[in-house]
């Protein structure tokens, strides 16, 4: 069994064919879309499948160090995680093409007018042994 994240966008990825933001979206279609991510979590949690999932505030903030007795310098001149990730799941499947089939499952669900979002999702394989170097 391997590992994978599957981050789910606001931007930064391709524009999703249905590309209506959550904010513009009536109550029962964020109901309809929630209920979707509850019920392909409780899914895969049955096969075994499902780690985690979380749906991250669009509150944040870049942080890093700034030197010795220096308070940490916050934001930057680059996009912030904040404004691209919307949340994740980690799944732990037995093939990279299980991976990808949930992904694709994933990306059907709901937004705007109950339609399918078709929304890209990032699949990204967790680090399994420490790279070499030479």
């Amino acid at each position: 069994m391997a590992k994978y994240l599957l981050l789910k966008h606001y931007r930064g990825a391709p524009t999703p064919v249905n590309d209506v933001a959550m904010d513009q979206w009536r109550p029962d279609e964020v109901e309809a879309h929630i209920r979707f991510m509850n019920d392909f979590a409780a899914r895969l949690e049955g096969s075994g499948e499902f780690i985690d999932s979380q749906a991250l505030s669009p509150d944040g903030a870049w942080v890093r160090y700034d030197g010795e007795g220096r308070p940490p310098v916050t934001d930057g001149p680059f996009a912030e995680t904040k404004d691209l990730i919307a949340g994740w799941m980690v799944i732990d499947v037995d093939r990279y093409e299980r991976a990808i089939e949930l992904a694709g499952e994933l990306s059907a669900a709901p937004g705007a007018g109950g339609e399918p979002i078709h929304e890209w999702l990032e699949v990204r394989p967790f680090l399994t042994a420490s790279p070499t170097v030479t």
